[in-house]
């Protein structure tokens, strides 16, 4: 879905920005490695599960139309087409 006010550079953006620069810190643990966080790049609030649906679901019942960036905690990528997913450093 399209954001408003945000381009999806922007939205791309903010999110990498906010997961390592505050959420990755928290986040990146032996129980969530692999896991996904969904970002809402205007209020910074997250959330983690399994599932990509149930994890954007959460913070658009909080904030319609929200702006979400998604990441698999621990990986290069939230899936890989034809690869693999690289694990990247701590």
């Amino acid at each position: 879905m399209l954001h408003p006010n945000l381009s999806s550079e922007e939205i791309a953006r903010r999110g990498k920005e906010i997961y390592e620069n505050h959420i990755r810190p928290q986040v990146e643990t032996v129980n969530n490695i692999g896991k996904l966080v969904s970002i809402d790049v205007e209020t910074r609030e997250y959330a983690i599960g399994d599932d990509l649906v149930v994890t954007s679901s959460q913070l658009q019942a909080k904030h319609p139309g929200a702006a979400i960036w998604t990441e698999r905690i621990g990986f290069n990528a939230v899936y890989a087409i034809g690869g693999t997913l690289v694990r990247t450093e701590a």
